[in-house]
């Protein structure tokens, strides 16, 4: 139970699941040779071999298409899109083909596709977008975001081992900002289970990913003024974990929703619509969302700072249904 990063988390997660499969490989752009662009399969072509790390061209949409016949005739492919941004490229084979193919004809397409995703790294609009919502709506697709080590690691082990395409988005800014102890040995997260992060009585926060922290950070700051968060990590967006919001809910009356993509159509009005219709006769305050604005990401590192949902404003919502 040692600490380790968010990066390493993952990086065990493939490592561990390429020895225990041979049927898992690997493909991307510069996964390989060089390594990725964050390192994180790193010495994987020494172990595994050129068959299993595959560098790509730099076509998502063939990366994309190559996992899902892969996984048709049995293998276990893990794509890595270089940056989520870059998934739109491939966005038809993933929604009208990965997602479709069960559904036609009864064939399970196993694969997932890794999506660095999100900012707070100063990378501009192309590299630090927010995509999720896109692939929640699409039947089909498995989505999740995990907010921890040990999360990202067991997520990624149970989304290799699931029959279903999987979006697995992984935080850019948690890769080495985030620290946390991971269990030793073979374990998965379950697809489809929220987490309550912190008991509260006041009010609830329904979040996920690099939002978690911030929330966390928030709630500390008014824990200080009396204030009691309960904060419920999501962990997977699709399928939601419907029966662990409306119990968030229902336990404080008042509920904030927080997520780093933009508002309109996000994930968030989805949660807020699920709240109101099953936990309407428990709510105590209006349902409140906390995202960012509806514009590109910034460059500039100022503009970013104040696009980006953050503690002091995730603080100020939670006293503000706290004295609704």
């Amino acid at each position: 139970m040692e600490p380790i990063t968010y990066l390493e988390a993952i990086r065990q997660g493939l490592w561990e699941e390429m020895e225990r499969d041979p049927a898992v490989f690997l493909l991307g752009e510069d996964i390989a040779v060089y390594g990725g662009a964050f390192k994180i399969t790193k010495g994987f072509l020494e172990r595994f071999g050129e068959d299993r790390v595959i560098d790509t061209p730099l076509s998502e949409a063939a990366i994309v298409g190559a996992s899902i016949g892969a996984a048709l005739m049995g293998m276990r492919p893990v794509a890595e899109m270089q940056f989520a941004d870059f998934i739109s490229c491939g966005f038809d084979q993933i929604v009208n083909m990965a997602a479709k193919y069960h559904y036609r004809v009864g064939t399970p397409v196993p694969m997932v596709i890794r999506a660095p995703y999100g900012g707070r790294l100063h990378a501009g609009p192309f590299h630090s977008q927010c995509p999720e919502a896109w692939f929640v709506h699409t039947p089909g697709l498995r989505v999740v975001a995990p907010a921890t080590p040990e999360d990202a690691k067991g997520l990624l082990k149970a989304a290799i081992r699931d029959p279903n395409p999987v979006i697995y988005f992984e935080h850019k800014y948690l890769y080495r900002h985030e620290k946390g102890p991971v269990p030793a040995g073979d374990f998965v997260t379950p697809i489809g289970v929220a987490a309550v992060r912190r008991e509260g009585r006041d009010v609830t926060v329904i979040t996920y990913g690099a939002m978690v922290q911030q929330s966390l950070e928030a709630a500390a700051a008014v824990a200080k003024e009396g204030i009691e968060t309960e904060i419920l990590d999501l962990r997977t967006l699709s399928p939601l974990d419907v029966d662990a919001i409306v119990a968030a809910a229902e336990k404080t009356g008042k509920v904030c929703v927080v997520h780093e993509a933009t508002q309109t159509g996000g994930l968030g009005g989805e949660i807020a619509a699920l709240v109101a219709e099953r936990a309407f006769r428990a709510l105590d305050a209006p349902i409140l969302r906390v995202t960012a604005p509806d514009t590109p990401v910034p460059f500039s590192p100022p503009l970013e700072d104040a696009f980006l949902p953050k503690a002091e404003k995730i603080a100020a919502r939670l006293r503000e249904l706290a004295s609704f």
